[in-house]
């Protein structure tokens, strides 16, 4: 069955999605009345954001597109306008905006628009339907809300694994009282591929769901123990140490033409789309479940860069946004220092380094000083043996070959846990009001992906909420108990790592680590929170945070 048209039936019940995270909390009894999105209280929040007057309308229309990735490479898809990434939307912070969706996708597939990372209006937020009904195919919908807070956004739908199509596009909220000195920008998005060219993400899903389990690899609970992490040796990323000693001498790893018909893996045990193999020290072991064929950055593939033209001596502030689905990018510009100045859209204590490590769904602004010559940006896929490439000119010499690893992907790496928010952003001290656990559940060999160890029940969306309050200090402690890391967003707020981290809203979870993060309950309504590797998050690595009426 079509994953997409699957979850919007699933989803019809998603409004409701309050309850599941109250037991993981030690509730218990009837969940109490939920902020619909449509409340009251939800319009009155929006009222009191500070806004310009002015309206930035647009239209998205997504719609099927055969795309030219470059190098002679074509992919059919779904995108918006057209093209991937989709045109980028710029406005001013206080702006508010009015982005009218026209669904035109095949099949009477179902869809929406996420605006991530933005603390918008929550009957708004674009998670069929716990805020809204799916935009039917031949239906529009518009998108209205005021943007206050400056940053590095991007949008995408949320619906099934729609997000791993060429449905994305960069969303910049500029500061009106920009404290930055720079020359130039230049957006940089990062993405995984492989729909329309080995595949669809619906066939990726359907063989990650059944793979394991045909192969022989048996249950497990949700500590994860099947899943290949930084405890176990080897060389596998799904820990063949676990196999029991199975034959994988008549086994096709290779994909060359298995999994065809949705998928599934073959009797044979043949495999199109599960990457083995795949480890990073960085990521604390296996670095990720999906074998793409390509690593674009800005839509296009190595042999065929797109290419960012400049001067010797300028400042250019770079937008780093990883839209991929399932591969966290090390990133580094040959020849050059990276000063890292926000994540996720909130500054922080600038940091110098030499490359970055950024997972999906998390966004950095980076100040480099452009030297004189020709240099690769380079978007290492971690862990996967793979990258992305770009190229900064500002004077004359040969452009690199694709697969060049310039020598900062090995020098300072940094990530978010290792910064500090700036002072005009950092939370001010108080008590905290409310702490819940967010265990990081299942593993490979059901793929019983799950918070607190159920997944996310889409046809009993309210059951088990993590309940908030208004104007609560919530602390989420995110305990990963699986042998994979995880990056967990939480839509409509941003929190804070730690008491001095970065303000964030998406952030790497190490398998076998806690991160606390804090937040204050100042946005009502219904809001996702879940893993943004789009396989985990549809397998069931969700849960609704939600206020209490």
């Amino acid at each position: 069955m079509n994953s997409i048209n699957r979850r919007s039936t699933l989803l019809a019940g998603l409004a409701v999605a309050g309850t599941g995270a109250l037991a993981a909390c030690g509730g218990s009894g009837a969940t109490p009345a939920l902020v619909s999105p449509d409340s009251k209280v939800v319009a009155t929040t929006e009222r009191k954001r500070k806004g310009t007057g002015k309206v930035r309308e647009v239209t998205l229309t997504a719609a099927p597109a055969l795309l030219d990735i470059g190098g002679k490479v074509t992919a059919k898809s779904w995108a918006y306008g057209g093209r991937t990434p989709g045109q980028e939307i710029r406005l001013s912070a206080g702006d508010t905006l009015a982005a009218e969706l026209s669904n035109q996708l095949p099949d009477r597939t179902t869809t929406s628009v996420h605006w991530h990372g933005i603390a918008l209006r929550a009957d708004m937020d674009g998670v069929p339907p716990a805020t809204q009904n799916a935009v039917r195919a031949g239906r529009n919908f518009t998108y209205r809300f005021l943007a206050d807070t400056p940053g590095t956004y991007f949008f995408h739908p949320h619906v099934g694994v729609q997000l791993d199509r060429g449905l994305h596009a960069p969303l910049i909220v500029e500061d009106p009282r920009e404290p930055l000195s720079y020359d130039d920008e230049w957006v940089v998005v990062l993405d995984d591929w492989v729909d329309g060219v080995t595949g669809t993400p619906d066939q990726v899903l359907a063989e990650l769901s059944h793979s394991m389990g045909d192969m022989g690899m048996g249950g497990s609970g949700h500590d994860g123990s099947d899943h290949g992490g930084a405890s176990h040796g080897g060389s596998s990323g799904h820990d063949m140490g676990d196999m029991g000693g199975m034959d994988m001498a008549g086994m096709d790893m290779s994909g060359s033409d298995a999994g065809k018909g949705g998928g599934k893996a073959s009797s044979s045990g043949s495999m199109k789309f599960m990457l083995m193999g795949a480890r990073s020290s960085l990521l604390g072991g296996d670095a990720g479940d999906v074998k793409y064929p390509y690593h674009l950055i800005n839509g296009r593939v190595p042999a065929d860069p797109d290419v960012y033209t400049g001067k010797p001596g300028k400042r250019v502030r770079l937008r780093v946004i990883n839209a991929g689905g399932d591969t966290a990018y090390r990133v580094a510009l040959g020849g050059h220092k990276l000063t890292i100045t926000h994540t996720d859209g909130f500054p922080v204590a600038h940091q110098q380094v030499d490359a970055l490590l950024v997972g999906m769904g998390e966004r950095y602004d980076i100040l480099v000083t452009l030297a004189d010559g020709v240099f690769p940006l380079v978007a290492l896929a971690e862990g996967k043996d793979a990258s992305g490439l770009a190229l900064v000119r500002t004077g004359s010499g040969a452009a690199p070959k694709a697969t060049v690893r310039p020598k900062e992907l090995d020098g300072m790496i940094m990530n978010a846990a290792a910064l500090k928010a700036a002072d005009d952003v950092r939370l001010d001290t108080r008590k905290t009001d409310r702490v819940h656990r967010i265990e990081l559940t299942g593993g490979m060999a059901e793929y019983d992906w799950g918070i607190n160890g159920r997944r996310y029940d889409m046809k009993h969306p309210t059951a088990d909420p993590v309940l908030v309050e208004q104007g609560q200090r919530v602390r989420l402690d995110f305990v990963n108990k699986t042998d994979m890391w995880h990056p967990m967003h939480l839509h409509g707020h941003t929190y804070q790592l730690g008491t001095g981290g970065p303000r964030k809203d998406t952030t790497i979870v190490l398998p076998g680590r806690t991160v606390s993060v804090y937040f204050d309950a100042d946005n009502p309504g219904q809001w996702m929170l879940h893993c943004h590797n789009a396989y985990h998050g549809e397998a069931g690595m969700m849960a609704l945070l939600a206020y209490t009426a």
